[in-house]
């Protein structure tokens, strides 16, 4: 299914089924934190520092988005995984 806006995804979570999986879409990802719509944040961190390139978070003025560490794991090439889920 092809969703075309945050109000097509706000629609889909009120139905049956499984979880709403976004994978690299950082101007996605701004558009539904900041709609509420994200429930669970799954990040792979990469042990490399950039100097430029695309906020994952929104900068838009809102509260303090509180998460909630439920799974992590490190492997032997320093790669994390973290698994979040937001507190409402």
């Amino acid at each position: 299914t092809i969703l075309r806006s945050p109000d097509e995804v706000a629609a889909l979570k009120e139905t049956e089924g499984g979880p709403i999986i976004i994978h690299g879409s950082a101007s996605l990802n701004h558009a539904l934190s900041d709609a509420g719509l994200i429930d669970r944040y799954h990040l792979l961190v990469f042990p490399l520092l950039l100097g430029a390139g695309k906020r994952l978070f929104s900068a838009t003025d809102k509260d303090t988005q509180k998460l909630k560490l439920v799974e992590h794991e490190a492997y032997a090439n320093g790669l994390q995984k973290n698994v979040f889920d937001v507190v409402r």
